[in-house]
């Protein structure tokens, strides 16, 4: 199962849009296999909030790439990076081919070699089987309906902020959505040989044991 020369054995991808249930499978599968686990939004939502903290204008190429070049985890510890205003300044940032760049060279290290000696790495984002991790063991593309995840979302922001309006997610989502899929740079797409799961009437459970049976055969099918 070694793709390319320097990667792991195994490396899973899963891409998709905002709340569409990726995340949550990633770790789990991080969970269930012993494998390294990585955030890849988290990473452009970094990168924003430094903007934002600093005064700065995401849509700015200059100031946006000093931030990603200046990246690094600790400098986010313990900051809210998943409010609405970050959300949408990440989706600026990530269109930045410079950020992009100085971004990537640190997802593919993470895959190539996974911290506390993973025998492999779960990455989730947009590109991770089209550009970051072209080679990976397994691919999943991730979706569901725009009014799902919108719901979804709502459920899991409402108790913090009570007058969130759920139409406000859904349009929210909705303009993510093009913004990711009409960027220049590695705009988010499912890979040709991506697996593509559907999780809009599954539940968790469910949508787990879809992936697993997925990578349980690409596994049998290597030795």
């Amino acid at each position: 199962m070694d793709h390319v020369s320097g990667t792991p054995s195994i490396v899973i991808a899963l891409d998709g849009p905002a709340a569409s249930g990726k995340g949550t499978l990633a770790r789990l599968i991080s969970d269930h296999y012993g494998l390294a686990y990585l955030d890849t939004g988290t990473l452009y939502r970094g990168v924003a909030w430094l903007v934002l903290h600093e005064g700065g204008d995401p849509a700015d190429p200059a100031i946006a790439a000093a931030a990603a070049e200046g990246y690094a985890i600790d400098k986010i510890a313990g900051v809210d990076i998943r409010t609405k205003e970050v959300g949408a300044a990440a989706s600026v940032v990530a269109a930045n081919p410079e950020v992009r760049a100085a971004l990537l060279d640190f997802q593919r290290r993470f895959a190539r070699k996974p911290p506390k000696g993973a025998k492999g790495a779960v990455l989730d984002g947009r590109d991770i089987g089209t550009v970051v991790c072209p080679d990976a063991t397994v691919k999943f593309f991730v979706t569901a309906s725009p009014e799902v995840r919108a719901h979804r979302r709502w459920l899991e922001l409402a108790p913090a902020r009570p007058g969130l309006e759920e139409t406000e997610i859904y349009q929210d989502l909705l303009e993510r959505d093009a913004r990711d899929a009409a960027r220049d740079d590695a705009p988010m797409a499912a890979a040709d040989d991506a697996e593509l799961l559907d999780t809009t009437h599954l539940s968790i459970d469910a949508a787990f044991a879809a992936a697993r049976r997925v990578i349980d055969g690409v596994f049998r099918r290597c030795g």
